[in-house]
């Protein structure tokens, strides 16, 4: 028995070291640094020739290179030629770090049992020894907002830092806002590859007791005593109070407008996710100042009615009715293909520094962090990403530096590892 145990420990070494390794999270930031380059602000402006200086997590300067003041004491310089500066790129609605595999279900924990269930909380259960999140920072994603799946009300999400021994340091701000995902109008049907769709009889039902349940947990929290503890309704007080949003995942028009509706009639602070229809009823989400976090951009069009170009220029019609949004893609490895879904829009009526808000300062202010975060000004944290090329491009983008906070993130990942290794293996290397 004994020579069995040792036998399966020098096996899982064996088998540990064969795999790569865990890559460890970045020192606090020790003296100051300079990048000088191109600076893509994130609000619009460009400064061609310029020079960010950040210290203690902060970035102190941003702007001229040749204004830059003098720093005292030790300070780092990274001046690569043609370089680009960007804010750190922001992923909404994803559950990245709450799911590894997605058809192995042990390494999934994004959704819980039953129906209404606000007092979930994201943030706890966000691993951040995930072999994904590696990859996905390398292209420039450097905070997630990680939100629970399924239910009716999901839970409530967190916005995490992509460089972490666990989730406590991973919390970049806790419990953002609450998840409600709103009944589908239309019931689809899939048999040997052809859809079936119908009318969801029972929607009016579904959405009463949505307005029931929030009914029932607005008395709750208006009330000092009771008899049982109800840690759900206690999840909704902020939302009710208007201090917390509440993200309503809805797709066609007559959810959207009957999403809207219920949000003013309990007076929440509304934000739109998935949003299929919002560029046909931009008039509603602009007189109530809701914003939008859109869907996927690379997809088809949903219907033969629909023309083929909509799901890329939905963002353009959005900036032209003046709705403030943000992109978004679903699941957890794709978010690296976010700076490039960003790039799609532009090919489709949007400027570059325009579609750059879109994932950046856009994003902060939708999920309430853009006072430290989203773009390149004095006084917001560090978080910075640095390429040799166009950002929004898959062609040139080529991230050579990434900070977080001011801490110099490693860029590696175990893609990066396989590919050296089998590179050395066939002599390519």
């Amino acid at each position: 028995m004994k020579k069995l145990i040792l036998f399966l420990f020098l096996l899982l070494i064996i088998v540990s070291a064969s795999y790569p390794q865990r890559i460890a999270p970045a020192a606090t930031q020790d003296s100051a640094v300079m990048l000088i380059g191109t600076i893509h602000v994130g609000n619009g402006q460009v400064i061609a020739n310029g020079a960010v200086i950040f210290d203690q997590g902060k970035i102190t300067y941003a702007g001229e290179a040749a204004n830059a003041p003098k720093v005292n004491g030790k300070m780092k310089v990274i001046n690569a030629a043609g370089a680009q500066i960007y804010p750190g790129i922001i992923a909404p609605n994803t559950y990245l770090g709450l799911a590894e595999i997605d058809l192995v279900r042990a390494t999934n924990d994004y959704g819980e049992t039953g129906i209404f269930n606000p007092g979930v909380r994201s943030l706890i259960a966000y691993n951040t020894d995930s072999k994904i999140i590696p990859t996905v920072r390398s292209n420039g994603v450097l905070l997630v907002q990680a939100v629970p799946q399924g239910g009716t009300v999901s839970g409530a999400s967190s916005i995490m830092q992509l460089d972490a021994w666990n989730w406590q340091d991973a919390v970049y701000k806790e419990d953002d806002g609450i998840h409600l995902n709103w009944p589908s109008f239309f019931n689809f049907q899939f048999n040997d590859g052809a859809a079936t769709v119908s009318v969801n009889e029972d929607y009016e039902k579904q959405v009463n007791e949505i307005r029931s349940y929030f009914i029932q947990a607005r008395a709750y929290n208006e009330n000092a005593m009771h008899a049982e503890r109800n840690i759900n309704f206690e999840a909704v007080k902020n939302i009710l109070a208007g201090n917390k949003k509440i993200f309503i995942h809805c797709e066609y028009v007559k959810e959207i407008m009957n999403a809207v509706s219920f949000a003013k009639d309990f007076r929440l602070k509304m934000v739109v996710v998935g949003g299929r229809d919002t560029y046909m009823c931009t008039d509603i989400l602009k007189e109530n100042n809701v914003p939008v976090i859109l869907g996927d951009v690379h997809a088809l069009p949903q219907g033969e009615d629909v023309e083929v170009h909509i799901p890329y220029s939905k963002a353009a019609l959005l900036q032209k009715a003046g709705v403030l949004y943000c992109l978004s893609v679903s699941g957890s490895w794709q978010q690296r293909n976010l700076p490039f879904m960003c790039g799609t829009t532009v090919a489709y009526g949007i400027t570059k520094e325009d579609a750059l808000k879109s994932i950046t300062s856009n994003t902060a202010k939708i999920l309430g962090i853009d006072d430290v975060t989203g773009t390149v000004e004095a006084g917001k944290d560090a978080n910075l990403v640095i390429s040799s090329g166009d950002l929004l491009d898959m062609k040139t983008n080529a991230v050579q530096f990434a900070f977080i906070q001011g801490r110099q993130i490693n860029l590696d990942n175990s893609q990066k590892q396989l590919y050296a290794t089998y590179m050395k293996k066939f002599g390519l290397k």
